[in-house]
This record gives C-alpha cells, sequence and structure tokens, in this order.
C-alpha cells in the first residue's frame, strides 16, 4: 500500500504549468513539522515536494499561496533523471490525490474551500425553513421522567 496524509504549509507560491497535451500539472513544496522537539526544544519541519494534475492542480494554483495550511492526501512516486552535468538525479514526490485547503498564514478562518473535481457552481445550496416544526411528523408527543432514563 503507498499512502500519504500530510498537513502543512506552503513555502512558496504553487507552480502551475500545462503539459504538451493541455494538462494541467502543479508543483509545490509543504513544510510538514516533526512530532518531537531537538535538544534545543525546537521542532524541526520536513519539506516535501508535491504534485497535482489537472483540476487539483488548477485548485490549488487558484486558491493557495505561500503560507496557506493545506492537508494532501496522495502516495509516494520516486523517479530519476539524467542532469546537464551528467550525474543521475533521483526525485521523491508526494501525487496529490485530493488536497484541502485549511486555512491561511496569518490563520484566518478558512473562508473559501477548494471545490473537488465534480464542484458545480451552478448547483443551488440546499436550505431548510426553520419556521416549520421539524417534528410535525413524528406522531403524538411522549412525556419521559428522569426515571425513566438509564443514566
Amino acid at each position: 500500500m503507498n499512502k500519504v496524509i500530510l498537513i502543512g504549509r506552503l513555502t512558496r507560491d504553487p507552480e502551475m504549468r500545462t503539459t504538451g497535451n493541455g494538462t494541467a500539472v502543479t508543483r509545490f513544496t509543504l513544510a510538514v513539522s516533526r512530532p518531537f522537539q531537538d535538544q534545543n526544544g525546537e521542532r524541526g519541519a520536513d519539506f516535501i515536494n508535491c504534485v497535482a494534475w489537472r483540476r487539483q492542480a488548477e485548485n490549488i494554483a487558484k486558491y493557495c499561496v505561500k503560507g496557506s495550511q493545506v492537508a494532501v492526501e496522495g502516495r509516494i512516486q520516486t523517479g530519476s533523471y539524467d542532469a546537464q552535468d551528467g550525474s543521475k538525479r533521483y526525485t521523491t514526490d508526494v501525487v496529490c490525490d485530493n488536497c484541502t485547503f485549511l486555512g491561511s498564514k496569518n490563520g484566518e478562518a478558512n473562508t473559501h474551500s477548494m471545490p473537488s473535481a465534480d464542484f458545480n457552481e451552478e448547483a443551488p445550496m440546499p436550505t431548510s425553513d426553520i419556521s416549520e416544526d421539524p417534528f410535525k411528523d413524528f406522531g403524538e408527543e411522549i412525556s419521559l421522567s428522569d426515571d425513566d432514563l438509564p443514566f
């Protein structure tokens, strides 16, 4: 099984590009705090390279900036390439299957959530009328005393 779940902050603005066939791809780095402190009482962080594709890539580029806190769910993918100096370079990335915007760098409440791939701006938000009794169709009233309760 290859599954990764991370919560961290973007170290810089995400970079979106498109492939030759028009597919959106966004790269970004997450700073993820370590759960322990070092000898000086400081918490370290790991800087993890992430990549998102298609609609997810577009949403990250649109809604996230340096310092944004996000939750990423995905998988680890390794690769390699030949550098210009002739050496072989190895890469490790988290390929994002799902990314959730948690907040901004200044700690403001989440006012924008990233739409999922099936987001439809035309769909109305369901509402309910609170002036109507929500329990009107549940039958007649039952009265209980404290002795009827099991605790």
